[in-house]
């Protein structure tokens, strides 16, 4: 006797019922994804990039079970233009953030940009951002929660960028926040005085003066609740934790030691923090997570004790003629940065990359992970890295531009490119050195070639008249063209960089330096 044939009716809620058991699954498969970005810090300030680093523990346990990328590159040498493209996967000549923006600024990341949040949270995330610092405006619809983020917790700008009670270590040292209106106010160069700094909770400031020596602290708690709440609700996650660490001013923890202790200290506090976060996404079940640490831009050489390391990254070339070669120049300190990537069960563990890889690929590589699609009408500087993080592939960019970010020419102008080995210079200068000394501003036409294999610390330029640098001048010439080319024929935005004293965010106007009580 044959089994009946099953009703229209019947394959109907048949199929409903099917298709009810597999949704979940489509969802679970989508992974969570964290991004660690630390600021100001150095390529040479992991141990497992450099052996004289001793305060990265965790770091390192975090390289030796993912995999580490040691050509890895900021997309500018400075805050806002790096964070910019980070959240765009476009270059500041094409979102058009090309320098900071201030604590009175009205724009920021331009409206018509479209951010990793916004399309992750399209795709089905849960988006959160919290840290110091955000420092991609604040004002109106340019807060973190008006570009794609459900959850903000943290500083709009640079912790320096804003008086506290207790200032932490910086060069020169910054005062206390007035505490009275008849105080007699002390004006110190780099140092804000008038206005005290603000964390926000959303859109709410919930407390001003922030309490440095509680901020890792309290983002470490932020995160794990944003991360448990996430988990609750079956929803993947993007996490987007930009820290303080390891921008002046320094609070560490404990009391630390005389000269580099303060560095250190400071350095071993990130890392105690970036191994709490790595916990919490393992005890949501081991491969659900891929966790992505970078950093922003290289050490701000100014700073000098509470500046980062180099590592072997020194652009010899500009110290000898003045001036840092770190933070706000195109030379490797500048822009080279320690990136590791932990995703187990996916990203290999043990596993050195020497591909040339690049902040800008983090957007493309979690949109097509997450399964969603790249915003239309504009073009990409990053690239969809994900075979190279599997490890299936060591080849990553071609060619990669350095833009203009603070020590010479127009900021954000191209002006430095990589290309295989090779860096090219059209334009170089030295930021602000520890001992005050800046590098002028030279052009370079032809430009300045380094061969990275062999002179990493960017010490000799080839020969103009030498075969080496006669066979590789066409191919650096055509691919600087055809760049120039295509972001001249790409949809660009406009940053609005005009600043209004209203914008500055006060929780209260009637208390001095805007107190909260």
């Amino acid at each position: 006797m044959g089994t009946p044939p099953l009703s229209p009716w019947a394959v109907l809620v048949l199929t409903l019922v099917l298709l009810g058991l597999w949704a979940p699954c489509v969802v679970s498969r989508q992974p969570n994804f964290i991004v660690i970005l630390a600021d100001d810090v150095g390529w040479g300030d992991l141990g497992a990039n450099w052996a004289e680093t001793k305060e990265t523990p965790r770091l390192d346990q975090l390289a030796a079970e993912g995999t580490r990328f040691v050509d890895f590159h900021s997309a500018a040498s400075t805050c806002s233009p790096s964070r910019a493209s980070l959240l765009t996967g476009r270059l500041g000549v094409r979102n058009g953030v090309t320098h900071n923006f201030a604590i009175s600024s009205l724009g920021g990341l331009p409206l018509n940009e479209t951010t990793l949040a916004e399309v992750l949270r399209e795709a089905g995330y849960s988006t959160g951002a919290i840290g110091s610092k955000w420092h991609l405006g604040h004002h109106g619809r340019h807060h973190p929660n008006s570009r794609g983020f459900d959850y903000y917790f943290g500083i709009p700008y640079s912790h320096d960028m804003g008086c506290t009670d207790s200032p932490g270590y910086n060069v020169p040292p910054c005062p206390p926040c007035p505490r009275h209106s008849t105080a007699a106010r002390v004006a110190r160069k780099d140092c804000y005085t008038e206005v005290a700094l603000p964390l926000f909770e959303n859109v709410t400031i919930v407390q001003q003066p922030v309490e440095l020596g509680s901020l890792a602290r309290r983002y470490a708690e932020e995160a794990e609740r944003f991360i448990q709440r996430a988990s609750d609700s079956g929803r993947p996650f993007f996490l987007y934790l930009a820290l303080a660490h390891m921008h002046v001013p320094l609070a560490p923890p404990l009391p630390p030691a005389p000269g580099r202790g303060i560095y250190g200290a400071s350095l071993g506090e990130m890392d105690a923090l970036v191994g709490r976060i790595k916990e919490v996404a393992d005890s949501l079940g081991r491969g659900s997570t891929l966790l992505w640490f970078t950093g922003d831009n290289g050490p701000w050489a100014q700073k000098c004790e509470l500046a980062g390391r180099l590592g072997p990254f020194v652009g010899a070339w500009q110290r000898q003629r003045g001036g840092s070669s770190a933070k706000q120049t195109t030379w490797e300190g500048g822009h080279r940065v320690p990136a590791l990537v932990y995703w187990p069960g996916r990203v290999p563990a043990r596993r050195t990359s020497h591909a040339l890889l690049s902040i800008l690929d983090i957007f493309p590589t979690l949109v097509a992970l997450a399964g969603a699609a790249l915003p239309p009408n504009r073009r990409f500087d990053g690239l969809d890295v994900s075979p190279v993080l599997f490890g299936w592939s060591d080849v990553g960019h071609k060619v990669l531009l350095h833009p203009n970010s603070g020590a010479a020419g127009k900021a954000g102008e191209i002006e430095a490119l990589r290309l295989a080995q090779y860096k090219a210079f059209y334009t170089t200068g030295g930021a602000m050195a520890c001992d005050g000394s800046t590098g002028p501003a030279q052009q370079h036409q032809p430009p300045l070639i380094f061969n990275l294999d062999r002179d990493i610390q960017e010490q000799e330029p080839l020969d103009v008249a030498s075969r080496e640098y006669q066979a590789v001048l066409p191919a650096i010439s055509r691919a600087y063209a055809q760049a120039l080319q295509d972001i001249a024929a790409d949809n660009i935005s406009v940053a609005d960089y005009s600043q209004d004293p209203a914008a500055i965010p006060c929780c209260n106007v009637q208390h001095v330096g805007c107190r909260c009580h």
